[in-house]
């Protein structure tokens, strides 16, 4: 199983996974080779930027400001419900290697959402925020496949794969713009992730907890301000044979900025995580630690550039086992199509039009070995004219790097993975679009992952996915 841009690779050693939970179910290499080489793959997936939605979720869900139109008003609350409805083909599903029998299939979807929150600053107008801001938000997506190229088995298998995810997200903000501010929120989501044997009994699907909360202060007139905050974020496998799979991650983080300049600011960060698997044996904990120092500003109305840096190490126990102890950081520069209207540092998300080129160096915790660093180019541009017309374009490319790894043994590697993804909607009014959506993701792996004299598998892959739908949202 290979998952998309927003999530975490998810593996501890495949080998032991083979012997142990598909014990009973691999009779041969042919079975053994898909299975290993779909458990591994999952691991090396490079992890896209936020605003890219993996090919599972429609992309104008990234952002409420793409995919909430004007909203309706009760009270002190605002309203924003919407549905959509999608036709497309996708390449490559399950994910599988050029020789590993893709199979293409044709896929519908529909994804009603809805969001409440209190009055935004569009109707408060010039007046203050309320002591309490709420906002919920949620989405499910339900999606049907019709198999239509690769093996008559394979396709056979496309329509047992219909299912439905979606998340929900809750928060709330305390005394925003006041010395003393603070937020809390919670959610939980549903991912689906088939595997490359394309067989429902052995997905990945999980469910995802979270929740956090966050203290800040802002002495001086805001000059200064400093946060503290916790996150809680679980992943929880629905087949009980991935329990080793099952992880907690505990993070303790503090942030802070001094704006020298009306737009400009200094900040650093620093995280410090405690990632569990309660269930696993070969796959074992982990201390995270980050720490960054930076700046980040607008220098004219139309140009601001993002550069931090700082140190990152992974302290797994027991010792000793491989962990990443190096630099990382991220450069961004942003060029604005209008001029932002912020005087905040960070006013440049405001803009809907802008186009941003950067680079990103950090690791994450991998379940095949211990960690992998990816160090990532990435490019996007959005543009939205007149009210009417939206373009998103987002992509990038860059390296995945291992350290050896013990089960199954693999010397270092190091792969690329590609990806890009294309947004258009034009709104003939303020609550109906049309909306396409193109997605290519490519993993230029030479890597095979061998299980003794069972199976090989390449860790190759590469999927397109499009989409045209109409949206009706408020």
């Amino acid at each position: 199983m290979r998952p998309g841009n927003l999530m975490k690779p998810f593996l501890p050693s495949a080998s032991r996974l083979v012997g142990s939970a598909f014990g009973p179910m691999l009779v041969g290499p042919k079975l053994v080779g898909p299975i290993v080489g779909g458990l591994c793959a999952a691991a090396v997936v490079l992890l896209g930027t936020p605003s890219v939605a993996s090919a599972q979720t429609p992309a104008w869900l990234s952002d409420r400001r793409f995919s909430e139109g004007p909203g309706f008003r009760v009270g002190d609350f605002e309203l924003h419900p919407g549905i959509a409805a999608e036709f497309g083909y996708d390449s490559n599903y399950f994910r599988r290697a050029d020789e590993e029998d893709p199979i293409g299939a044709l896929r519908f979807r529909v994804t009603p959402h809805f969001s409440i929150s209190t009055l935004g600053p569009q109707r408060r107008g010039d007046g203050p925020p309320p002591d309490v801001e709420f906002r919920g938000d949620l989405h499910l997506t339900y999606d049907e496949f019709v198999g239509v190229s690769g093996s008559q088995a394979g396709q056979d298998l496309m329509s047992d794969n219909r299912n439905l995810g979606g998340a929900l997200n809750l928060g709330l903000k305390f005394f925003s713009g006041r010395p003393v501010f603070g937020s809390v929120h919670a959610g939980l989501s549903r991912t689906i992730s088939p595997s490359n044997l394309g067989d429902t009994s052995v997905s990945f699907n999980r469910l995802n907890p979270n929740g956090g909360g966050e203290i800040g202060f802002a002495p001086g007139g805001g000059l200064f301000d400093f946060r503290f905050g916790y996150e809680f974020q679980t992943t929880v496998f629905e087949q009980g044979e991935f329990g080793e799979l099952t992880n907690l991650n505990h993070e303790f983080s503090t942030r802070g900025r001094w704006r020298f300049l009306p737009r400009s600011a200094l900040f650093y960060d620093t995280r410090l995580g405690f990632i569990n698997y309660p269930d696993g044996e070969e796959k074992t904990s982990s201390h995270p630690m980050r720490a960054r120092v930076g700046y980040n500003g607008l220098v004219t109305d139309f140009f601001g550039f993002l550069l931090a840096g700082g140190w990152g190490a992974s302290f797994y126990t027991p010792e000793p086992q491989n962990d990443f102890d190096s630099f990382i950081g991220q450069a961004e520069a942003r060029f604005f199509l209008t001029p932002v209207p912020s005087e905040d540092p960070t006013g440049a998300s405001l803009s809907l039009s802008q186009l941003a080129v950067g680079f990103n160096r950090d690791f994450q915790d991998s379940f095949l070995g211990t960690y992998y660093e990816y160090d990532r180019g990435y490019l996007r541009f959005s543009y939205f004219f007149g009210g009417t017309f939206l373009l998103s374009l987002d992509g990038g490319a860059g390296a995945v790097v291992f350290p050896d790894i013990a089960a199954p043994a693999l010397a270092a590697f190091t792969d690329v993975k590609v990806d890009a993804q294309l947004l258009g909607e034009y709104r003939f009014t303020d609550y109906l679009a049309v909306t396409g959506t193109v997605r290519y993701d490519h993993y230029l792996s030479d890597t095979v992952i061998a299980d003794g004299a069972t199976g090989l598998d390449a860790l190759q892959w590469q999927e397109f996915t499009g989409f045209l739908g109409a949206r009706l949202f408020y």
